[in-house]
């Protein structure tokens, strides 16, 4: 493997455009720089509401360092033969006719640079399109539902309980009367189905988060649709229920298959990569990184191709579980980072043992 492909700044911003791509269908500038932590999502979010008058300030990272990650970026995107798609940045209100700018002073060369997305190489040409269609469609209107005891409309000066809806447009908060959105019903997640026939029914829709303070980002609830919207996807989902159903047994049973060769073609790579290791822990590992939802490495963009580094984390985390104390000085109270130091000479060992045949 190519040293300089997986060190350093070039090494990182590899994997996080592989990862990217791999979770997205795409890869873009901003998404990049989000996944490598140099643009944080509320700040992206802000820009896109129209608050932030440009993104570019916000970057978290110094200027020879953004513009080695960029120019990796760039060279990385032509080595693959990615297909450039270019797309639209509108702000997420009403108004969308206002087009949103990265740069202060709207420097057309950087300006189209972050407006170019890439498509993977072997992408086939009704799905080019439909993402085309997808990076070029209008934002979604997004409502918040307060978590804060009470809130008032900017507007209307109207209390705004907690568990209510808030729209947000650059600076102003105001309560859905004077957004002209009460004539929504409120659509709660949960039946995927039926959000996508009511939100394609409606000629008008928002998308509904909320704040989530535990886990510090905003996560969806729902849709707001109209109420002719929700009677009409009611019905339809009615007359296909036995048909959904069937599809989704079908595609229990196709994720279960795949699960299966993707936990043997693991359980293979890390007795070829430490082939003193013993088959039946090969195989517990490969089980337990590759368990779906489980968000481990098994189950990210690099661990599914069985790439040398995701293997080794796999690997190196199941030493520290199983081979050392590191889970019994977490309970006595050491701080993560000083147990991880006791415990590194000791999965070293276990390491080179297994790699030693």
């Amino acid at each position: 493997m190519d040293a300089n492909r997986t060190t350093g700044l070039r090494g990182r911003v590899i994997r996080a455009a592989e990862y990217v791509l791999e979770v997205k269908g795409y890869v873009s500038p901003i998404e990049l720089l989000k996944q490598m932590g140099f643009l944080a999502p509320s700040h992206v979010r802000m820009w896109e509401k129209g608050v932030h008058a440009c993104l570019y300030p916000h970057i978290q990272a110094g200027e020879k360092k953004l513009a080695g990650s960029l120019s990796i970026f760039d060279e990385w995107a032509r080595e693959q033969g990615l297909i450039p798609v270019q797309a639209t940045l509108r702000a997420s209100g009403r108004d969308q006719s206002h087009e949103l700018r990265v740069t202060a002073d709207a420097n057309p060369e950087m300006e189209a640079f972050f407006r170019t997305c890439y498509a993977p190489a072997d992408i086939t040409p009704r799905k080019l399109d439909a993402l085309t269609k997808k990076l070029n469609k209008p934002p979604d209107l997004v409502v918040f539902m307060t978590v804060s005891e009470s809130a008032a409309c900017q507007e209307c000066g109207a209390d705004v309980p907690r568990g209510a809806f808030l729209f947000q447009e650059k600076n102003e908060v105001t309560c859905l009367q004077c957004a002209d959105l009460d004539h929504l019903e409120f659509l709660p997640s949960g039946d995927a189905a039926m959000s996508r026939r009511a939100r394609k029914r409606s000629p008008l829709s928002a998308v509904v988060v909320q704040f989530n303070r535990r886990a510090k980002r905003y996560e969806r609830r729902g849709i707001l649709v109209t109420s002719q919207a929700i009677e009409q996807a009611e019905k339809e989902c009615l007359s296909d229920a036995d048909q959904r159903a069937a599809q989704r047994a079908r595609g229990a049973v196709q994720r279960k298959r795949e699960d299966k060769k993707l936990v043997a073609e693991m359980a293979e790579t890390i007795c070829a990569q430490y082939p003193d290791c013993p088959s039946r822990e090969a195989r517990h590992i490969a089980s337990h990184t590759a368990r779906r939802g489980s968000g481990r490495v098994g189950r990210s963009a690099a661990g599914r191709q069985l790439r040398e580094d995701a293997v080794r984390l796999a690997v190196v985390a199941h030493i520290r579980h199983e081979h050392t104390p590191y889970d019994e000085l977490l309970m006595t109270g050491v701080a993560r980072e000083d147990a991880r130091r006791q415990i590194a000479s000791r999965i070293d060992d276990v390491l080179t043992k297994w790699m030693s045949r």
